[in-house]
């Protein structure tokens, strides 16, 4: 063992062991006496105090020169204790124990909390799959279902499951909140998937076809058809797709060709009837000519029948391949990645690059493989290994593939068998006299909040815009644009201004998924008419949803605001519900005009007066806002947490809401898609109750009410990760009374015991609630009657 060291720094004198043989017995006896005596009692002493000792001394040396020590004596080194005799050296203590900490809020929490993000991704389209197996629902509104259903899927695979795919090749072994590794869920998916595909092919096979058939809309195949017909519609190939098609052989002259994502294919097996050599073809399916071909010539036909596109080409194949015997032909689709990433710290122009990762979205590598349940083996390994597809991702369809194409059916004219017409109200407070109500003066009264669909888009948001863009007094504008209509009459507006000489400012995103091509024109046609075109922040996504316009009254310079949880989409207002704030209030104004600063130049801004943003202050706002709700309700306030939104992921806002609940403030959540949160644990959220509703119009309102804080917000964001850390976004503090009055009313009929909605359980299933033989209201109707839409 090495030398410990002593307290002034030397080595201790190492322990000498006594031996009896070597003289020292008389130290030895004097030694054991003095540890005798040291065991009896001592005499008292009386001990003087410190003072009385010091005045002592001080008398006794009082006239003697006061003298130095000696050198000598003052070098002596004194007495080491390990030298002190008959004392032996002990090493110092060990430290005290580490000290206790409580545990942190997360430490108090089970492990196990969080459903799984994309399997419950996948149970939100299994309630869209529900609502096509309803049958209170009219006919075509189900095969509607079935197709925002199968669209969906696409989208998931493209995204959701590239990503997981890549970590997985990556070797990015990143757990998912629940634990999962990305291979793990990627086993998950394919066996949920997989059951949900033969569930939607049976909803359609074996209920929606016939029923269809029944009100005489038929989807037939080639041999299903009179003799009339297939001479006709052979006619019709041989001038109108017969030119169209390219079929596309397999051999060492000719590679394997490339297939597009999403793209319909005819695997098609040809034998040359001299050599007998069997050769694999390709045929694609154009996607420019519609799927389900109308058999009938006269359009106002009560009957409609239909013809999937690839049916035709199967029947005519020996057309294509002159001299050949086809002995055999499936139906394939492929789903790629469509999850591309463009470098944005680049030197380079943001629409170029993007433009150039938009032509390589094609070319991404396959996610999953669809194939038709007759396939032959050899003809699927052979799709297999010349598309590099892992057998796990293989769908087998047992009917018909791409049920997208039953949108098509949304043309038959059948009103009887299609919800109602739906007539949006114009709000009260834009009412229509001889000519439209100045939106500026109305805004000068109070607040308006629009609840879409049911208040009109065009009369209120576009209105604004418009009126804008015309009055004289109107200095600028400035408007964000996620998604728009193709026709959009937003940005006709926007260049109206810009040409007559108004400062117009659009933030256009283009990197909005699936609409970048869309938003790249429109950010060129804003900019050829002088509006100052502008794309947010370099690696953010700009999803706020909001406008302002600087108007000139007087001498004043007055700001007109609209905060909304929707797109400047017309067409989508008709189908989305979402919640829209009109305001002048000056310190709103203000607030956006400092988002705009943000937006279009350097400002690093992320505190404001009335609105939250992210990414820093939304999650730090909603926690504070849940944190502050907990306090209230221990003093003894009424309390209670409701949130409407898209989607509730955010382990951080989560947790926050199972310490409400363990708090016992009620927490209520209506939640359109995916929820990772789990109610009704007890000790742990069995005061959270989560439900879904979904209907005719799409849930897309976020509406945060906090009831012992008195406090309502709407915005554009979803407590998920990519809106709180990846986006800019906006909520704003909703406070007049009769605002925050509506507000409680679209809460309070999304909540009624009586809504027709699923609600989640503490196991994850989604439960059909009511219960059946109840009284059962339609959320969306009811609010459609209140503010007095027609449908």
């Amino acid at each position: 063992m090495g030398a410990v060291s002593t307290d002034d720094g030397g080595t201790p004198a190492p322990r000498r062991r006594r031996n009896p043989a070597d003289g020292s017995s008389e130290a030895a006896k004097k030694t054991t006496t003095a540890r005798a005596n040291a065991a009896k009692p001592a005499a008292a002493k009386k001990v003087p105090s410190k003072s009385t000792a010091r005045d002592t001394a001080a008398r006794a040396n009082a006239g003697k020169p006061r003298t130095r020590k000696s050198t000598a004596a003052a070098a002596t080194p004194r007495r080491r204790a390990s030298e002190r005799p008959g004392e032996e050296f002990r090493a110092g203590p060990s430290a005290p124990p580490a000290v206790t900490t409580a545990p942190t809020a997360t430490e108090t929490l089970p492990d196990d909390r969080y459903f799984n993000r994309e399997l419950s991704w996948q149970d939100f389209n299994a309630r869209v799959l529900a609502l096509a197996e309803d049958e209170s629902q009219p006919l075509l509104e189900r095969t509607k279902f079935l197709a925002i259903f199968a669209s969906n899927l696409d989208e998931f695979y493209m995204v959701r499951v590239a990503g997981l795919k890549r970590r997985d090749e990556t070797g990015l072994l990143v757990r998912s909140a629940d634990g999962l590794t990305p291979r793990e869920q990627l086993d998950y998916i394919a066996k949920r998937n997989q059951d949900l595909v033969e569930r939607q092919t049976g909803a359609f096979e074996k209920h929606l076809r016939p029923q269809l058939a029944e009100h005489d809309i038929h989807i037939v195949g080639w041999a299903d058809l009179s003799g009339a017909d297939q001479l006709r519609l052979s006619s019709y190939f041989s001038e109108q797709i017969f030119p169209v098609l390219t079929p596309l052989a397999v051999d060492p002259a000719h590679p394997f060709p490339y297939i597009s994502g999403l793209s319909l294919n005819l695997a098609v097996t040809v034998r040359d009837p001299e050599g007998g050599t069997e050769r694999f073809a390709r045929v694609k399916v154009p996607s420019n000519v519609p799927r389900l071909m109308r058999v009938e010539t006269e359009r106002t036909s009560r009957t409609a029948t239909f013809l999937p596109l690839e049916e035709l080409i199967a029947a005519h194949l020996g057309e294509l391949f002159t001299g050949m015997d086809v002995t055999e032909h499936h139906v394939f689709r492929v789903t790629r990645n469509a999850d591309f990433e463009v470098d944005e710290d680049r030197d380079e122009d943001l629409l170029q690059a993007l433009e150039r990762e938009l032509a390589q979205r094609r070319f991404g590598p396959p996610v999953r493989l669809e194939v038709a349940q007759d396939m032959s083996e050899h003809m699927l390994e052979l799709l297999l290994r010349e598309l590099d597809v892992d057998p796990a991702d293989v769908v087998e369809v047992p009917g018909l593939l791409d049920l997208t194409c039953l949108h098509q059916l949304s043309s038959v004219d059948r009103k009887e068998l299609k919800d109602r017409p739906f007539v949006p109200a114009t709000h009260p407070a834009f009412g229509e006299r001889e000519t439209p109500k100045s939106v500026f003066a109305t805004l000068r009264e109070g607040d308006v909040l629009v609840h879409h669909p049911y208040d009109s888009f065009s009369t209120s948001v576009q209105r604004f815009i418009e009126q804008a863009a015309a009055d004289s007094k109107v200095l600028a504008i400035k408007q964000t644009l996620y998604r728009t209509s193709g026709d959009s009459p937003i940005v006709d507006a926007l260049i109206d201004a810009a040409e007559a000489g108004k400062q117009v400012v659009a933030l256009v995103e283009i990197k909005a998924r699936f609409d970048e091509q869309a938003n790249i024109t429109w950010a060129r046609t804003l900019e050829r008419a002088g509006v100052h075109v502008v794309y947010g922040l370099v690696g953010l996504k700009t999803h706020c949803k909001v406008s302002m316009i600087v108007r000139q009254e007087g001498s004043t310079i007055r700001r007109y605001c609209h905060i909304g949880t929707g797109n400047y989409n017309p067409k989508t207002a008709r189908l989305y519900e979402d919640i829209g704030l009109f305001t002048a209030d000056p310190s709103i104004g203000a607030d956006v005009t400092d988002l705009f600063n943000v937006l279009t130049g350097y400002s690093r801004q992320d505190t404001y007066r009335t609105i939250l943003t992210s990414p820093h202050g939304i999650r730090r706002g909603i926690v504070r806002a849940i944190g502050e709700e907990i306090e209230l309700a221990r003093a003894g306030q009424h309390a209670g947490i409701r949130i409407k939104c898209n989607s509730l992921v955010d382990e951080q806002i989560i947790d926050a809401l199972y310490h409400a609940s363990q708090a016992g403030v009620p927490v209520e959540i209506v939640v359109r898609g995916i929820c990772t949160l789990k109610p009704g644990v007890e000790g742990l959220s069995e005061n959270i109750h989560v439900r879904s509703i979904l209907g005719r119009f799409l849930e897309h309102s976020r509406i945060f009410n906090f009831r012992a804080g008195g406090t309502h917000w709407i915005g554009s964001a979803d407590m998920m990760h990519r809106n709180l850390d990846r986006r800019i976004e906006a909520l704003v503090r909703v406070k007049d009374p009769k605002l925050t009055a509506q507000l409680d009313n679209i809460f309070d009929s999304a909540l009624d015991p009586a809504t027709r909605c699923w609600v989640l359980t503490a196991s994850g299933e989604w439960s059909p609630f009511p219960a059946d033989g109840s009284r059962v209201r339609d959320h969306q109707l009811e609010l459609a009657k209140l503010h007095g839409a027609a449908g």
